[in-house]
């Protein structure tokens, strides 16, 4: 222990006197450049002088900035933003005149406006060397927690000793690919928590879950945090009724499905009451909001501006700077990675240039970072309810592939983010109790356009008889860390590019969410039946359902209500899939279930459209530019997980299976009125009981 301890004092050392002798290099080579800042008398010195010089300077501003700094912060925090911004520079020039004044021989000076500049470059450059030196070292950051909640408990009022629940969404990690990874050693923190290996006893209890049709965010998030994903019917959509492509990551649309989902569940949210709401498509009810995508389209207000998010973390310059190194390191890493998968002709890949790099960076750093200080401060805070969304493994996946090294680099990174929340558990003035889940899986699988060569638009246009490009074109993949970056930005409206609106109303809309495909024909007011599109276009249902691509069809029927179509005339009315499931079969159980749900929505397309699905290998083939999918029916998509602490009630029955996000919404609102903290109205509650 002694040995450990004298380690970490000569670690802290070493990097000390690193970062002074590049501050003390700094500020030699910022007086041979700029005129009014010297760092000798006016009889001149030698150069020894002039290095003892810029040692002192250098140590004495480091020296002040290290004592005086957390104090000015203190009194600056009711300072607007903006105006604390601008403060930063003025004050770090006032602490350098300051540091030059001490010298005793009184060598240096400088103009209070070269020391503004001369400050902020010596903050910026002492800042990156001791982010460079301590990436891996969180004893400076628990240091840092301990002075936080010791203020916290100080000076915030007093915290209901009843435990609060942080919610962390690992967005598209399925439960076996989780299994996979702590099996593989990836993630320690998951295999302490589940005791996999040590014969001790668990902390938490990991259950699998089974999504919907759409297994996707969109519908998955909206369904845990609202109670509700009544009439989602895939990542996008076409709704006849207003003449507009709804798609779950464009702000004006997760707004939209928002309020739906409210007035159809009767309550505001998971997070109604003293809750938290980070990194999401949508606030569950939350006032404290950052990140979220839902409140992006609205202009800027005291409603969705929280002080909690970007200001909370870059207020400190070093989190800013090792978050842009960091940034910068993702995109080579990115550009590296996939530089060596396409010169070892790598199958499958997709497309990974453009601004994918920088949207990946996005993702696995800047969003990761944020939302796990927002979640610390919530914690420190003492709030009740907290629900965080990490993208991160989610978008690396669908370009590189569910089970890549470059995927398990990610799940690496994420595991070490719950360890950090871990640790801030242990000095939060309240306990904690921590719930890690998914929304869903990703399916493997190489694209639909780059088995047949042509993408589902073009089947559909040949079924109907309209020309097909000779060269298929690629349709656009929508990540949800495309939502984060739009959510960062404050986007309020889309590009046009995204609104999808047909070049003839005679023309049918194809849309794709993963390996679901949607198709509908705008200029038919309601949702087509099976009798009315053969009458139409007689090619289209068959050309589709016998393509060995596809699985299987839905549509509606006028002598059945519904039906799934499948290869070879495969013709099974709903109702009748339970004892005879057809082309349904592959998919597993709960698949006919899921598909008549769908099929009762109100804005279900004319026809539905499910790829293949391996059983064996759980491929399926992925409608967009994707070689990890989901958002449809087959394989790892459809089966993400729920990892909860012992001291919760069991998620279900013994024998009993947890389907739908609407279940697990019920499930996480039961969890926390038994920790005494309801966060819907008590009326639902008591409705949902009686119920």
């Amino acid at each position: 222990m002694r040995g450990v301890r004298w380690r970490r004092a000569a670690s802290q050392v070493g990097r000390s006197a690193a970062v002074w002798a590049v501050s003390t290099a700094t500020m030699l080579v910022l007086a041979g450049i700029l005129p009014d800042f010297r760092l000798r008398s006016e009889n001149g010195d030698s150069a020894t002088d002039i290095a003892v010089t810029a040692a002192f300077g250098a140590g004495a501003f480091g020296l002040l900035s290290a004592l005086v700094w957390p104090l000015l912060v203190r009194l600056l925090l009711l300072v607007p933003a903006l105006v604390l911004g601008l403060l930063v520079f003025f004050l770090n020039g006032a602490l350098l005149l300051v540091a030059l004044r001490l010298n005793p021989a009184e060598r240096g000076a400088a103009a209070p406006e070269t020391a503004v500049v001369v400050a902020a470059v010596m903050s910026a450059v002492a800042s990156a060397t001791g982010a460079a030196l301590a990436v891996r070292d969180d004893d400076a950051y628990r240091r840092r927690l301990y002075r936080l909640s010791d203020r916290r408990r100080r000076s915030g009022p007093p915290c209901p000793q009843s435990p609060g629940t942080v919610f962390l969404q690992l967005d598209g990690v399925g439960h076996d690919t989780l299994l996979d990874a702590v099996g593989k050693g990836l993630m320690p923190t998951v295999a302490r928590w589940l005791d996999i290996g040590d014969g001790g006893r668990p902390t938490h209890h990991l259950t699998p879950w089974r999504t919907d049709w759409s297994s996707q965010t969109g519908a998955s998030q909206l369904g845990i945090l609202h109670g509700s994903n009544h009439d989602v019917p895939a990542f996008r959509w076409y709704e006849k009724d207003t003449r507009e492509v709804v798609v779950c990551n464009r702000p004006t649309s997760a707004a939209e499905l928002q309020r739906r989902a409210v007035e159809y569940a009767g309550h505001g949210g998971l997070l109604t009451v003293d809750g938290a709401s980070r990194g999401n498509l949508f606030s569950g009810g939350a006032e404290q909001q950052a990140l979220v995508l839902s409140i992006a389209a609205r202009r800027r207000s005291r409603e969705n501006r929280s002080r909690d998010g970007y200001f909370a973390y870059f207020s400190d310059p070093a989190n800013a700077v090792r978050t842009a190194l960091s940034f910068v390191a993702e995109v080579g890493r990115e550009i590296g990675q996939s530089t060596r998968a396409s010169l070892h002709r790598q199958r499958p890949r997709v497309s990974r240039g453009g601004l994918y790099p920088l949207v990946r960076a996005f993702a696995t750093v800047v969003e990761r970072d944020v939302v796990v200080a927002a979640v610390t401060g919530d914690m420190l805070a003492g709030r009740t309810a907290v629900y965080a969304d990490l993208v991160a493994y989610d978008e690396v996946a669908h370009h590189s592939g569910p089970a890549s090294r470059d995927a398990q680099l990610v799940l690496e990174r994420l595991d070490r983010s719950l360890a950090l929340i871990a640790n801030v558990a242990e000095h939060a003035p309240r306990p904690y109790r921590i719930v890690v889940l998914s929304d869903h899986g990703q399916s493997p699988g190489e694209t639909f356009r780059s088995r047949y060569g042509l993408t589902l638009g073009d089947l559909v246009r040949a079924g109907c008889g309209l020309p097909v490009p000779r060269k298929a074109e690629r349709t656009r993949s929508g990540a949800e860390a495309r939502a984060a970056v739009r959510a960062a930005l404050r986007i309020p409206v889309e590009e046009a590019g995204e609104q999808h609106r047909p070049g003839r109303r005679e023309e049918p809309i194809v849309l794709a969410s993963g390996n679901l495909g949607l198709i509908s024909f705008p200029d038919v007011t309601h949702r087509m039946s099976k009798e009315e599109i053969d009458a139409r276009h007689p090619a289209l249902l068959p050309t589709l359902a016998n393509h060995p691509g596809i699985g299987f069809l839905l549509v509606r029927s006028d002598e059945h209500g519904g039906v799934v179509l499948g290869a070879y005339g495969a013709e099974i009315p709903l109702a009748d899939l339970d004892g005879n499931p057809g082309p349904l079969a592959p998919f597993g159980p709960g698949a006919a279930d899921a598909v008549r749900r769908t099929h009762s929505f109100p804005h279900t397309a004319d026809i539905m459209v499910n790829s293949l699905h391996d059983p064996a290998d759980g491929e399926v083939l992925a409608f967009e530019e994707q070689i990890g999918s989901h958002g449809g029916l087959g394989g790892a998509q459809g089966r993400p997980f729920l990892l909860s602490p012992v001291g919760v009630s069991a998620p279900v029955g013994e024998g009993e299976e947890l389907v739908g996000a609407e279940q697990v919404h019920r499930v996480l609102r039961r969890w926390l009125r038994e920790s005494d903290g309801p966060q819907v109205p008590l009326e639902a509650a008591e409705e949902e009981r009686a119920a």
